[in-house]
């Protein structure tokens, strides 16, 4: 790369001190109100079922809306939609692009949605089988002009994606029409997140290393809240609705607060290397959940305390989800399992 010019050094200079400024503000009106402080160390979690079946990388892992089900997409290219309870697969799904990055189950447990490298996202009806007893392809929504990272039902009308062209769309599952089309991260958009009990509100993370906020009612990006230092890999929802958790590239997690718009606390492993790559909250909103590409889920109380780690996988974990019930996690791993965590 050139060097930098004189005008481009004292603009940089600026802003950097422009954001020092800033943080430094935010700081100093920060709510110091106790949180109650740490509960409980939790009892110890345990992989309740080792769910084998693909033949590579498990890049993601879902939920369905009965904490029952669970949907993961590999770089086999397939799909698999487990029963957790019974570690049984109910259906695999082959895929027509096995660069798969995000699988989704809707709430109602009728449909799950993929993407990736294809730059499409293809949606399936599980109540609706072909000739081979694999679920029919209900629809093929094309015209992303990057990767497919990040997508959630809202209902089995609709659903709302993140991708790399740095666009979030919000896309009808009957037509495959986009009912809005929405600019406002400046990289690719990494992960995604509904707001609990408002569908119509959420939150996406990018590696323009912002977390920001959207409104299907007032389209368009309502509140950005900066801070990471690198990409933002993963965001979270917490259970109280005003606040969410991310992580980063930058060895953190960190927890934001909506109505202050600023990070409210940050979580760090204790081992310096590890980075995280995806994160979760209890139900309770007491325990923060951060998997890491040292083959561990680390856990914190919300007040910082780290309570340990869920140890079992041999390579990274790419994804944890939380059921919706909140008594298990389910992480998806490089080394080619998913498992099943009682909590």
């Amino acid at each position: 790369m050139p060097k930098d010019d004189p005008e481009t050094t004292k603009l940089k200079t600026e802003l950097a001190n422009l954001a020092k400024s800033i943080k430094e503000k935010a700081e100093a009106v920060r709510d110091n109100a106790s949180m109650g402080g740490a509960g409980p160390k939790p009892g110890k979690a345990a992989t309740k079922k080792l769910l084998k079946g693909h033949i590579n990388k498990v890049t993601c892992v879902h939920f369905s809306g009965d904490s029952r089900h669970a949907v993961s997409g590999s770089l086999d290219g397939k799909l698999i939609v487990w029963d957790c309870w019974t570690g049984n697969k109910m259906q695999v799904i082959p895929l027509r692009s096995a660069w798969v990055m995000t699988a989704v189950f809707s709430d109602s447990g009728n449909m799950v949605a993929c993407g990736g490298m294809d730059n499409m996202l293809t949606i399936y009806d599980l109540n609706n089988r072909d000739s081979n007893g694999v679920a029919k392809m209900l629809r093929e929504v094309t015209g992303y002009e990057g990767f497919l990272s990040s997508a959630r039902f809202l209902d089995d009308k609709s659903l709302v994606t993140g991708s790399g062209d740095m666009k979030v769309q919000h896309i009808d599952v009957d037509s495959g029409k986009r009912l809005l089309d929405m600019k406002g991260h400046n990289g690719d958009v990494a992960a995604l997140s509904l707001k609990p009990a408002d569908n119509n509100v959420f939150v996406t993370g990018s590696v323009d290393r912002t977390a920001r906020l959207w409104d299907l009612r007032t389209p368009g990006c309502t509140q950005t809240l900066w801070g990471h230092e690198s990409d933002v890999n993963s965001v979270s929802f917490h259970s109280s609705s005003v606040m969410f958790v991310t992580c980063s590239e930058d060895k953190t997690v960190r927890l934001w607060d909506i109505r202050s718009d600023q990070e409210v606390c940050q979580y760090k492993a204790n081992t310096p290397n590890s980075s995280f790559t995806s994160v979760g909250v209890s139900n309770s909103g007491r325990l923060i959940f951060g998997s890491s590409d040292d083959s561990t889920v680390h856990m914190w109380d919300v007040e910082g305390t780290h309570n340990g780690v869920l140890a079992g996988h041999d390579n990274r974990i790419t994804q944890l989800a939380v059921a919706p019930a909140g008594f298990a996690l389910a992480t998806s791993s490089w080394d080619q399992n998913v498992r099943i965590w009682g909590l």
